[in-house]
């Protein structure tokens, strides 16, 4: 068996009154994956949904926390130490991008992103991967943590599923051709 297996996370809030909100792209993009791989979602002990198989022949783990954002680092730490990854890529929205826009990159800061501070913290480090999917800064005086709480607008709704599929394609990109390849053909 290969030892390379990436762990590629998608942050986001469970249950169904969340499911179309900006905040859950993650799992939206997961799920575009896990369909990829043939494969459905499981429980597992590290208090994720799974998917294992493969992408492009690559070694691959979908996980999706069953906690809120805000505490999504207890299950990717334990996802982390029960699948011992070569490769950690966390997929989540970015406020400070225009609408599906996407930025790669190795570790950084959390910008304010509670999921991302629940991981870094619970993780001990700041060097994973991350794939931002832009969802655009509030207009006018609304809150952003509101605005990520808001499902996609009618407009941004009909290009979505080409967009989600757009970031699949970066995620795939990223674990089977390494982080400079994707960002040279994402960004």
């Amino acid at each position: 068996m290969d030892a390379d297996l990436a762990l590629i996370v998608g942050l986001g809030n469970p249950g169904p009154r969340y499911e179309g909100n900006r905040h859950n792209i993650g799992f939206l993009v997961l799920d575009e994956l896990a369909a990829r791989m043939n494969g459905r979602f499981k429980a597992h002990k590290s208090g994720a949904e799974v998917v294992e198989g493969r992408l492009s022949g690559h070694r691959v783990v979908l996980a999706k926390p069953r906690s809120f954002m805000n505490l999504s680092g207890g299950p990717v730490a334990s996802a982390v130490k029960f699948f011992k990854p070569t490769t950690i890529l966390v997929v989540h929205d970015e406020l400070d991008l225009p609408f599906a826009a996407l930025r790669m990159k190795l570790g950084g800061g959390d910008n304010g992103h509670n999921g991302l501070r629940s991981i870094t913290k619970s993780l001990g480090t700041k060097d994973y991967h991350r794939l931002r999917f832009g969802v655009d800064r509030p207009s006018g005086r609304q809150d952003p943590a509101d605005y990520v709480l808001k499902d996609f607008s009618t407009v941004e709704r009909k290009q979505l599923a080409l967009e989600i599929d757009r970031a699949a394609d970066a995620a795939e990109a990223l674990v089977t051709k390494g982080l400079e390849a994707a960002q040279n053909a994402f960004h």
